[in-house]
C-alpha cells in the first residue's frame, strides 16, 4: 500500500488482484447481477486509486476497500432499483443456516435457497452478514465499512441471521434437517 500511495500503479494492480473477488463477491450479494457486480467493482478500483490519499494507514485496507464498494453498490441501487435475482454461487453461507448436506444436489438446492432469502434482507444487514460469514471481517471492521458503530455492525449481524433463519425456516429448510 505505501508503493500506492507513492504513484505506483503496478502496486495498485497487485492489491487489485488481491481484493478483485471478494469485491464482485460482496456487490453480487448486494445487487443479486453479477455482471453489474463486476462493473460496480470497477467503479468502485476506480475511486479508490484516485482517493489513495485519503487512505488511513492505521486502519486495515480491506475495510477500506469493502466500504468503497458498499458504497458505490447501494448507490447503485438507490439509481436502479434492480429485480431481485438468485445467485448460483454454490455454498454460500450453508453453516450459518444448516449443516452441511452430503448430497451435492442438495448442497446447491440450500444454496439457491440461501442466496434468495439473503435478496429479501435489507441492503444493510445483506452487507454486514455477507462481511461477516463470507469475508471474514470483525464486528469493528463492517462497520467500518457500513459507517456504523460495531455494536450497530453486531445488531445488523444478528437481525440478518434471525430474519435468514425465519425465511430459511420458511422455505423449509429448518435447521436439523
Amino acid at each position: 500500500m505505501a508503493q500506492a500511495l507513492g504513484g505506483s500503479q503496478a502496486a495498485f494492480e497487485q492489491i487489485l488482484r488481491r481484493y478483485q473477488r471478494p469485491i464482485i463477491s460482496l456487490l453480487i450479494r448486494l445487487t443479486g447481477d453479477a455482471a453489474l457486480a463486476e462493473d460496480l467493482a470497477q467503479e468502485a478500483f476506480v475511486k479508490a486509486f484516485r482517493n489513495l490519499a485519503a487512505f488511513d494507514p492505521r486502519r486495515r485496507l480491506s475495510s477500506w476497500l469493502f466500504r468503497i464498494a458498499h458504497n458505490t453498490g447501494i448507490d447503485a441501487l438507490r439509481k436502479a432499483r434492480p429485480v431481485t435475482v438468485a445467485i448460483d454461487s454454490g455454498e454460500p453461507m450453508d453453516a450459518l443456516i444448516a449443516p452441511a448436506a452430503g448430497d451435492p444436489v442438495e448442497r446447491r438446492a440450500l444454496g439457491r435457497a440461501i442466496d434468495q432469502a439473503l435478496a429479501q434482507l435489507r441492503p444493510d444487514q445483506r452487507t454486514a452478514v455477507v462481511l461477516r460469514y463470507e469475508q471474514g471481517l470483525s464486528f469493528d471492521e463492517i462497520g467500518q465499512v457500513l459507517g456504523i458503530a460495531e455494536a450497530t455492525a453486531r445488531s445488523h449481524v444478528h437481525r440478518a441471521r434471525k430474519e435468514l433463519m425465519r425465511l430459511m425456516t420458511a422455505a423449509g429448510w429448518a435447521p436439523g434437517r
